[in-house]
Parts: C-alpha cells; sequence; structure tokens
C-alpha cells in the first residue's frame, strides 16, 4: 500500500500550549508523568499578607466589642433589664444629714498637736455659694473653727462677704476643734483649696472642691447613683454657670424633668448635687426664669437654714 502523507498530531503539548485560553484560571496537570516535579507556586505579596492579617484582628475587635455592647444593652437599656435604676437610687441611698460623719482622722491625715486646716482662696467678685453652703452644714455635724481673711491682691471686699461664716461668739482653745475652715477673698481666677499646706497640691474649681468637702459627711452611694451625682454637678458647673443660653435652657429643662420625679436632682434625700445646681442657679441668676417643678425646688433648698443663710449674702 502506497504511503500516505504526514499529518502533524494535534496533542503536541506545544500545539496546546498555543490555543489554550488565556482568560481561564489555571488548573494542575492531571496527565504529568509520575515523579515529575510540580511547578512552583507564584509567591503572595508580603504587602497583601499584612492586610488580610489586619483586617482579621479588625473584625475580630469588632466582634468582641459588638458582644461587650450587646451585653450592656440588654442589662440595662432594655425592659427587661435586671434591675431598675431608679429604685436603687431610692432603696440604697443614705442621707448624708442623717449620718454620724466621717472620720476625719481617715479622710485628712491624723497629726498629734495640731488642727487640721481646710484653707480655701477665692475671687469675692464670684463668691462660691456652694462652698458655703456646705461650711454650714458640717458647721452642724463637725466643731469648726472658721475664720475669713482678705489677701493684699484685693482692693476691697464686701462687708457681707467678711462676715460670711457669722461671728463666732464662743472662743475655745484650738486643740478643742475638729477642723479648722479658712477663706481667703484673694484675686484667683477659680476656687483654690488645701488641707496640707507642705505636701499637697491644690485642689482647683468650685465644683471639685464641694466634692471633697462634702465627702466629709461620710455618705455611701452605690455606683449608679455617685455617678448621677457627679454628672450632675459636672453639668452644673460647666453648662449651667459657664455655659451659652442654649446649654442653660437645656440643663433647667433636664432638672425640671428630673424633679418632676423625685423631690431632689438624685433620689429622695439632698445631696451634692442640689448644693451645687442651687449655687450654680444663684450665681447666674438664672432662678427667677426656671420651670415650674425647679421653682418649686429651690424653695424647698432654701427652706433650709444653711441655704436661707447664704441667701442673705446675695442681698
Amino acid at each position: 500500500m502506497p504511503a500516505m502523507y504526514k499529518v502533524r498530531p494535534l496533542h503536541s503539548a506545544a500545539v496546546l500550549a498555543e490555543h489554550l485560553p488565556s482568560c481561564m484560571y489555571p488548573l494542575p496537570n492531571l496527565h504529568r508523568a509520575p515523579g515529575t516535579a510540580a511547578p512552583p507556586q507564584e509567591e503572595v505579596d508580603p504587602t497583601l499578607q499584612a492586610l488580610e492579617s489586619r483586617q482579621e484582628e479588625i473584625l475580630k475587635r469588632l466582634y468582641e466589642l459588638k458582644s461587650a455592647v450587646d451585653g450592656l444593652s440588654k442589662m440595662i437599656q432594655t425592659p427587661d433589664a435586671d434591675f431598675d435604676v431608679t429604685n436603687i437610687i431610692q432603696t440604697d441611698q443614705s442621707s448624708p444629714l442623717s449620718t454620724n460623719g466621717a472620720d476625719l482622722d481617715l479622710m485628712l491625715g491624723k497629726d498629734y498637736g495640731a488642727l487640721k486646716d481646710v484653707v480655701i482662696n477665692a475671687n469675692p467678685s464670684l463668691p462660691p455659694l456652694s462652698l458655703l453652703v456646705i461650711h454650714s452644714l458640717l458647721c452642724e455635724r463637725y466643731k469648726i473653727l472658721s475664720a475669713v481673711h482678705t489677701h493684699s491682691s484685693v482692693k476691697s471686699v464686701p462687708e457681707n462677704l467678711l462676715k460670711c461664716f457669722g461671728e463666732q461668739t464662743k472662743k475655745q482653745p484650738r486643740h478643742e476643734y475638729q477642723l479648722g475652715f479658712t477663706l481667703i477673698w484673694k484675686d484667683v481666677p477659680k476656687p483654690q483649696m488645701k488641707f496640707s499646706i507642705q505636701t499637697m497640691c491644690p485642689i482647683e474649681g468650685e465644683g471639685n472642691i464641694a466634692r471633697f468637702l462634702f465627702s466629709l459627711f461620710g455618705q455611701k452611694y452605690n455606683a449608679v447613683t455617685s455617678t448621677l451625682i457627679d454628672s450632675w454637678v459636672d453639668t452644673a458647673m460647666f453648662q449651667l454657670k459657664e455655659g451659652s443660653s442654649k446649654e442653660r435652657g437645656a440643663v433647667l429643662r433636664s432638672m425640671n424633668a428630673a424633679l418632676g420625679k423625685s423631690p431632689w436632682l438624685v433620689g429622695s434625700e439632698l445631696t451634692l448635687a442640689d448644693v451645687v445646681a442651687w449655687s450654680a442657679l444663684q450665681q447666674t441668676g438664672s432662678a427667677s426664669s426656671a420651670p415650674a417643678n425647679v421653682q418649686k425646688w429651690i424653695k424647698s433648698c432654701e427652706n433650709l437654714a444653711p441655704f436661707s443663710s447664704v441667701m442673705k449674702l446675695l442681698k
């Protein structure tokens, strides 16, 4: 039989390589001879690996934060919470006016043969009314040696401020008092307080000093109540006293809502929040334009002797 013409084989590797499409993803060669080494894999860019690791870490942290927030929202904000904040405030609050006071040696440190002195510098152009109210409350609890002085930086001080602590008719030896309370009218931008002149940095700001002095009553509050009191003190100092008219209006509305639920800002007893908020209202002149519940609360404050005695200083 005569020979046929030759045809190029279609299964040649070279032909297959020429006609393979480039748009498909590659697959391993199943027809590779046994023992033949696999082609080297393409190396992954280290930058992409770092980006993937960072993304996985961020997603992990977001998941953990979401779980924590979900747990808190179920515990506090939802109607089926495990506890009621209002009940805690009403039932687990001690009154500073009914306790026996704190251990002053524990609070201020014990120093035999020396009386612990609280020294406050304040500007007479803006008297810290809350500190004067707290001083009167402390005098009902402790034997306090009170004094008022004028610094050389102040040219003149009104007569009523020079007698803001009244006159101590009974002079006793210094060692028979429990606490010394000295107010110095001085040209300072904000009130400053020290109780250990040699070793202590001054406490600045009316709100911070009020917090310290009020702690001398020894009252104990739970975490929720303490947080609410601190929140009202900051609100009174930074928004009611130093804020704009818009901020003051918002604070007065919040106070009116809170006082519609309880006689005092935090629960059923007088707290530091009431003292500082009342002082801020008097200092800014906002008391006369306050809403109905706030007006009723102001009268309740001024029916107490410490507030009424300070009110006389404003006349």
